[in-house]
């Protein structure tokens, strides 16, 4: 966001609800989420700006987000103050909302009719997990700037911005940088990642899993009536719980859905603005044995959970 303004002389940024985009007060002011990162740590830098991200499960369209951003243009911001749209191509703790092709292509179009950066945050979705190096790289339409981190250097501390040239020349000489940018140490980690992704076809293998994966889920979804949805990207994969008795979603069943498969070694993480979504990280090792042990763990608890509450 630092180079955004520095390039375009704007305060404003507009974000998506359910985004996650770090810990820092500019980044979870960016954050579309409250709970656990925001709470008691306001006030948050201004400027920033929040529109709904599109869900199918929940009823937003891609025209309603492209909507609201013309209602903040109208009622908040112009959009000639605008500075960046930051968005996450696959929404990581926000439940692994894949961003539509026609939002990514409609953000592209609204950023160059009115000079706003378009920014990707790739901090969660890159190098390799949704079967392509970038998430980035499943659509037509390109960033401006784009970040990464975590994966990048498989655990060391490393992270990322990377841009057209004109705009990340922007800040002035010493104007970004920091006490341990550039570590050598995790600099060479990132060779060694980039390298293993390239021989030993993670990309393709992501996909694999992910479609595996999804399968899996799908057919577990006939017998248990509380998985709303599965969704993701490569081997981003998620679903989504609702309670079968009233439709709304529930974070209770996802929660104990999770504690049962993990006492009995199936992995999952819960996400989104409810906690209702559990994502699965796939074993790189042993993938079809986590794909199989763990999603048959997985069903058999939430086949388990629901037929204790019907039998309340």
């Amino acid at each position: 966001m630092k180079i955004a303004r520095a390039h375009t002389g704007r305060p404003g940024v507009i974000a998506f609800s359910g985004g996650f985009h770090g810990r820092t007060y500019m980044t979870m002011a960016l954050t579309g989420k409250v709970a656990p990162y925001k709470i008691g740590f306001g006030p948050f830098p201004g400027s920033v700006y929040h529109v709904p991200y599109p869900s199918d499960l929940h009823g937003v369209s891609t025209q309603d987000s492209l909507d609201a951003i013309e209602r903040l243009f109208k009622s908040d911001i112009e959009a000639k103050q605008v500075a960046a749209i930051i968005f996450e191509p696959v929404q990581g703790e926000g439940g692994f909302n894949v961003a539509p092709k026609e939002l990514v292509a409609a953000i592209r179009r609204l950023c160059d009719e009115h000079g706003i950066v378009m920014s990707a945050d790739e901090v969660q979705s890159g190098f390799a997990r949704t079967g392509k190096l970038f998430a980035m790289d499943h659509y037509a339409d390109k960033p401006d700037l784009m970040t990464m981190a975590k994966s990048l250097a498989g655990g060391m501390p490393l992270s990322g911005v990377v841009g057209n040239a004109n705009i990340m020349d922007a800040p002035a000489p010493g104007g970004l940088g920091g006490t341990y940018a550039g570590n050598p140490l995790a600099v060479a980690a990132a060779h060694a990642v980039l390298n293993i992704i390239d021989k030993e076809s993670l990309c393709e293998r992501a996909n694999q899993l992910g479609q595996r994966l999804t399968n899996t889920l799908i057919d577990a979804k006939e017998s248990v009536p509380a998985i709303a949805a599965v969704r993701g990207l490569g081997s981003m994969i998620a679903a989504e719980f609702n309670d079968p008795q009233t439709g709304e979603p529930s974070a209770a069943i996802a929660q104990k859905i999770q504690q049962r498969a993990l006492a009995q070694g199936a992995a999952s993480a819960d996400l989104g603005a409810y906690g209702k979504r559990d994502s699965f990280p796939v074993s790189a090792d042993h993938p079809g044995c986590a794909i199989r042990c763990g999603n048959e763990n997985f069903a058999g608890c939430a086949e388990r959970l629901i037929a204790q509450r019907n039998n309340v």
